[in-house]
């Protein structure tokens, strides 16, 4: 069975190696916009859908897994910072408190879709403006949703995490892993 990841994240295509070796990744042309009126924590599964189904219709005969990653912080949905202010911004809303990282997973195998959102709480050590200024001042924050990458220098800012760490990376590896075994069985069963 064709396994395709909708992603262009490298940090994705290498959490995807843990569950299996046997996929291709693309990057996918969906437009990312989320439309009024959904709530923050439903969004990346949103996201996650639009990913997946835009493969989905040029790869019909292919599992397909679509995922978006969102930091939420106080509702809101923290992006990827277009700046250093914005990074600024993001460092000082964090610094000392507790957010979500939500991370929305669509799997679409021909009409068969499966969804799921996996969250995790992360909790940031109260930052100095020496500190802020020093991560804001690297390359690593500003392709990653909320400014910060755990899997990096981000680590030296977090206090403690709640929930699976991967997850924060932008794969929940074991979630995905149990959903995805569960629809491949059931294609061996019909």
């Amino acid at each position: 069975m064709n396994i395709i990841l909708a992603s262009a994240s490298p940090r994705r295509r290498e959490l995807m190696k843990l569950i299996t070796d046997s996929f291709t990744a693309v990057s996918t042309d969906a437009d990312e916009t989320i439309p009024e009126g959904i709530p923050p924590m439903l969004a990346s599964e949103y996201l996650s859908t639009i990913k997946a189904l835009s493969v989905s219709l040029k790869n019909p005969d292919a599992i397909v897994i679509g995922c978006d990653t969102t930091v939420i912080a106080d509702g809101e949905i923290l992006g990827k910072p277009a700046d250093k202010e914005q990074c600024r911004g993001y460092m000082e809303l964090l610094s000392g408190r507790t957010h979500q990282v939500v991370t929305g997973c669509t799997i679409m195998n021909g009409s068969s879709t499966v969804s799921f959102s996996e969250t995790t709480d992360v909790t940031f050590r109260k930052l100095s403006e020496d500190e802020i200024e020093a991560y804001i001042s690297t390359d690593e924050p500003y392709d990653k949703a909320g400014g910060y990458g755990i899997q990096g220098r981000g680590a030296l800012l977090v206090e403690k995490i709640n929930g699976d760490y991967f997850n924060v990376v932008g794969l929940p590896v074991s979630r995905l892993n149990q959903e995805l075994n569960k629809l491949l069985s059931s294609i061996k069963e019909n």
